[in-house]
């Protein structure tokens, strides 16, 4: 499919560029379960970042006295043991969380075209917009602000997609809540479903067409 170049300011530059059809209109018939491929892919990318340190003390683990607080029967309660007991305030946890490795795998190809039933969503939405090459001069969040005020972008979650990272280019949008800055060799499911518009640059195009 073919899409506009917009200039900074918002402005249609004369310009098209062609999005390739394997990557921004994958028919899903063709595909099986595509919810579940996206699906998949999600859970995984969430699953790697928890750190997986979580944990509660458990009886063993309590600090305080193991002698036995009453007798064994004809108390008129349960037999509860000593004080780290979990039934008593201040006791041990039953079952508590361990630490864990989340992590798991997920086929290479299954990501690939997971992503791109992600990139084919948001184009079919109309929410990928194609800008030309950003080269400001200093980082400054005005940069940014006013690239988004001409895209009426103020207040949503953006995507922006650049061909090589740029320092002043980060350095001017890092401090806008929900904007992204990824390189295009970085881009996945999660953070291409996790935003209202992508802005991808002129020359990310020809890496995103292949990924």
């Amino acid at each position: 499919m073919e899409v506009a170049v917009f200039n900074i300011n918002g402005e249609d530059t004369g310009r098209k560029v062609v999005l390739n059809d394997e990557v921004f209109a994958v028919n899903r018939a063709e595909d099986g379960n595509p919810a579940h491929v996206v699906y998949l892919d999600v859970k995984q990318y969430l699953a790697n970042q928890r750190q997986g340190t979580h944990k509660s003390k458990e009886r063993s683990e309590v600090s305080g006295s193991t002698r036995k607080l009453g007798r064994q029967k004809g108390g008129g309660g349960a037999r509860r043991g000593d004080i780290n007991s979990p039934v008593l305030i201040g006791g041990g946890r039953v079952f508590g969380p361990r630490p864990r490795d989340y992590r798991f795998k997920v086929n290479k190809k299954m990501k690939a075209l997971a992503r791109r039933l992600a990139l084919t969503s948001k184009a079919e939405e109309g929410r990928i917009v194609v800008v030309e090459n950003i080269a400001w001069d200093a980082p400054k969040t005005k940069n940014y602000t006013t690239m988004a005020k001409a895209f009426k972008l103020e207040g949503k979650k953006v995507l922006l997609v650049l061909g090589e990272l740029n320092r002043n280019t980060i350095l001017s949008a890092r401090n806008v809540p929900g904007v992204f800055v990824k390189q295009a060799t970085d881009l996945n499911t999660y953070v291409v479903l996790n935003n209202d518009t992508i802005l991808l640059t002129e020359g990310s195009v020809d890496i995103v067409n292949k990924l």
